[in-house]
């Protein structure tokens, strides 16, 4: 999942992850070295300190990464690659682009120790393990505390609430053709409203005001007005953003205040989440799949967080405070089968651009 919070703190923890691990800076399998292990990812991972030293304390593997960009051109990369691939490891597809290496034969099968502990909503490719859950997020529309609050106004808890008068001109969204949240926004109203009927919907949110601009960075860092600890430069409360959102507004905060600047509206959600899969023809299998044991283990899983922003999916796993504090959990978000996605998102997008993009 390419989240916004993970490239909210990139600048903060790139200089952990490069303590941690060595950065490849072209491709190379792990067969290379059979005590090497190559994790090619997207450019938002990250791991504290000494976790990944626990892991080559654990196994004797190290890990390399390679690193491809956002989570689209590190998935596509791994297709382009599949019968020479560049590590052993993938990491960093979701659910929305999820079909596409699975109809193209990137993984091999393998069950990691602790999907047991996994709940079933997060677990895809049932039966054949082709993938691993890691983590989970979703993206919401976020509000500005203090507009509202100064406005005596509720703030929209619903998509339908969004097209109505008193909600006109104060929301920014992101491209869906050009931006992860923007298409994940957009699968939002396709399962709320369904195939026939979400084409509606975006034409009276249209003519409510909704202004669209191409990346999550621009919507929420320039037109929102609840970023930087509420004190963002932009005039719109509302962004298409992160679940996460809020506990990044408080993570640098000194004290800590009571709640977060900003919140979400918890009906707008969809949930994202992101697997791992062994490589097939991967040169180090063996440790490949030591790996995925380690990703999914409650060490790397409690790490998630703080790291990048996104739940774990083990249900055993614990969630540091400043998620329980100030992050919310959307109680049924959005969701769609990643294989309807596949079959409709790019006549999905080029409708949506025709209807939403002027």
């Amino acid at each position: 999942m390419t989240t916004h919070a993970r490239r909210a703190v990139a600048a903060s923890t790139a200089v952990l992850a490069l303590a941690l691990v060595a950065t490849a800076c072209s491709g190379s399998s792990g067969g290379e070295d059979s005590r090497t292990v190559t994790l090619v990812t997207h450019d938002s991972f990250a791991a504290s300190k000494g976790v990944l030293r626990q892991f080559t304390q654990e196994t004797g593997y190290k890990v390399r990464v390679l690193r491809g960009g956002d989570a689209g051109a590190a998935v596509n990369q791994a297709v382009l690659n599949k019968d020479n691939p560049q590590g052993d490891v993938f990491f960093g597809v979701d659910n929305t682009l999820l079909s596409r290496p699975l109809d193209e034969g990137v993984f091999a099968p393998y069950r990691a120790k602790g999907l047991e502990k996994v709940p079933e909503r997060y677990q895809a490719d049932k039966g054949r393990h082709r993938v691993t859950p890691v983590d989970t997020g979703e993206v919401c529309v976020n509000y500005d505390r203090a507009y509202f609050a100064k406005k005596h106004l509720d703030p929209p808890r619903t998509l339908d609430d969004l097209t109505k008068p008193r909600y006109r001109n104060l929301l920014v969204t992101e491209n869906a053709a050009t931006s992860s949240p923007g298409l994940a926004f957009l699968l939002a109203t396709v399962d709320r409203y369904g195939t026939k009927g979400w084409q509606g919907y975006w034409k009276k949110l249209r003519a409510n005001g909704a202004e669209v601009v191409d990346g999550w960075e621009q919507a929420y860092n320039d037109r929102f007005s609840g970023s930087r600890g509420g004190k963002g430069k932009g005039d719109k409360p509302l962004v298409v953003s992160y679940a996460s959102s809020p506990p990044v507004e408080v993570v640098d905060a000194k004290p800590k205040p009571k709640q977060a600047p900003t919140g979400i509206a918890e009906d707008t959600c969809f949930r994202q989440t992101e697997y791992a899969g062994l490589l097939k023809g991967a040169g180090n299998a063996k440790g490949g799949k030591a790996l995925l044991d380690f990703l999914l283990g409650k060490r790397f899983q409690e790490d998630l967080p703080l790291q990048m922003f996104v739940r774990p999916v083990r249900a055993d796993a614990k969630l540091p405070e400043l998620f329980t504090r100030y992050g919310q959990e959307p109680d049924d978000p959005a969701t769609l089968p990643p294989q309807k996605i596949a079959d409709n998102r790019e006549q999905w997008i080029k409708t949506w651009t025709s209807l939403a993009v002027k």
